[in-house]
């Protein structure tokens, strides 16, 4: 038994826990849970917990249901808004067969596999997302936009106390749970929000993303308000997106920087930075999973929707950040696309996955986009070889279907099923009729 076990067993019984939630989560990137008893944990750490796998969204077949959970000690923590007497914890799991070999299912081991391949690289991944989500009135009448708790700006400091101490509360309650926060303050729309997560390893911080969303969801009802993580709420509103900053490291040292060289960005982020691009179309059905992901990158919204990079250019996908030329461990990009709604282990496995490939082919970066792209018209983006990205699901599907980048990173259990419940979801609602048809239609026609 490991030094992390031995610590998370004797924790149970020093803290006085009574439950301990195993987390872990199905393809389409919704937490799973289940609770055991303390007595039952050190069974768990040599056996697992079984579970009806068919029952799991993307796990298995019935005819190949078993599956078993195994939790990882290092990721133990108490879950601070249960009381503190007979309290609970919880961990993330590892999903495995019943003969002990990973399962292809779990988006977690998607993660590490792709964390494994930049590995034998020589390269860690790490990120640092910007989680924008919407705060909004709890009770909301079925066909209506919901109700923002407030028409607050960008950075606005006012004398509305919801949105601020919300995010007082939010972030204490993060950092007793090891989630150390860099930033919050309220984002460009009525209700908005935005925390960012100080920088970590893709795998931590794909878990914490997922802790992220719990916590910033139980102190939203703490407070009688509702947390939605929806791309696009509100027809007249910015969408809520998860720019994330992402670095390759060799040990101490940072690959992307390079004092010498243009930007101070290295050959290895350009060509990192290039593969992004080369592949960014294909992996938008990941990045951008739901319908509602593409009323968020429309056009001049304050999304990407063309593929490009740039420094300074809000408008472009991938962006340099400007940072302190003689900090080189601050070099990175940011990929703008990710939804704050997205599987995050899915979606860091494919980022990741596109810049290796660019790495190993040694892509050539494009020109930067120095113009707002936005502003641009059709035949100026094609004469700079600037294309679209998908802009709705199914032409993201489309794309997606014929990526051997995709497939071979998500493996052909996730990707097909992946493939197969977002076919079933535009269809679902294609069918659907909406609020803008009979609102506009009915009347007239």
């Amino acid at each position: 038994m490991d030094k992390q076990t031995e610590y998370v067993l004797r924790s149970l019984e020093e803290r006085d826990v009574r439950f301990v939630r195993l987390w872990f989560t199905d393809v389409l990137g919704f937490l799973k849970s289940v609770a055991i008893a303390p007595a039952e944990l050190e069974g768990a750490f040599d056996e697992g917990i079984g579970f009806d796998g068919s029952a799991v969204e993307g796990f298995a077949r019935v005819y190949e249901s078993d599956m078993v959970a195994h939790p990882d000690p290092s990721t133990f923590q108490l879950l601070p808004w249960r009381e503190e007497a007979g309290g609970t914890a919880r961990m993330f799991c590892d999903i495995r067969h019943p003969d002990g070999s990973p399962s292809w299912a779990d988006p977690r081991y998607v993660l590490k596999r792709a964390l494994s391949r930049a590995s034998d690289m020589g390269y860690t991944f790490y990120c640092h997302p910007e989680i924008e989500f919407f705060l909004i009135e709890a009770e909301r009448q079925t066909g209506r936009e919901p109700t923002p708790i407030d028409h607050s700006g960008y950075f606005d400091h006012t004398a509305q106390p919801q949105g601020t101490d919300f995010r007082r509360a939010a972030i204490t309650m993060l950092e007793q749970m090891g989630i150390s926060v860099e930033f919050s303050h309220h984002e460009a729309g009525a209700g908005q929000q935005e925390i960012d997560l100080r920088y970590a390893d893709a795998l931590s911080m794909a878990d914490n993303i997922m802790t992220f969303r719990v916590v910033v969801k139980e102190v939203a009802m703490s407070k009688g308000v509702r947390a939605t993580f929806m791309p696009k709420p509100f027809t007249d509103e910015p969408g809520s997106g998860m720019h994330t900053h992402m670095s390759l490291f060799e040990g101490d040292n940072n690959v992307f920087h390079d004092a010498s060289a243009e930007y101070n960005l290295s050959k290895t982020g350009r060509h990192f930075i290039a593969g992004l691009l080369a592949h960014a179309a294909e992996i938008t059905a990941v990045t951008n999973q739901w319908v509602n992901s593409y009323k968020r990158l429309v056009h001049g919204d304050e999304a990407p929707s063309f593929i490009s990079w740039g420094r300074n250019n809000r408008s472009a996908l991938v962006r340099v950040p400007m940072y302190k030329p003689t900090k080189g461990s601050s070099a990175r990009v940011e990929l703008r696309s990710i939804d704050s709604a997205s599987n995050p282990y899915l979606a860091y496995a494919l980022a990741l996955a596109a810049g290796l490939d660019g790495i190993e082919r040694e892509l050539e970066l494009p020109p930067e986009a120095e113009d707002d792209v936005w502003s641009l018209t059709e035949r100026e983006r094609r004469m700079l070889g600037i294309r679209t990205l998908p802009r709705s699901l199914e032409e993201a599907i489309e794309v997606m279907e014929g990526s051997e980048l995709v497939a071979e990173t998500l493996g052909t259990h996730v990707y097909e099923f992946f493939l197969r419940n977002k076919r079933a979801e535009f269809e679902s609602y294609r069918h659907r009729v909406t609020a803008y048809e009979l609102d506009t239609m009915l009347p007239n026609l």
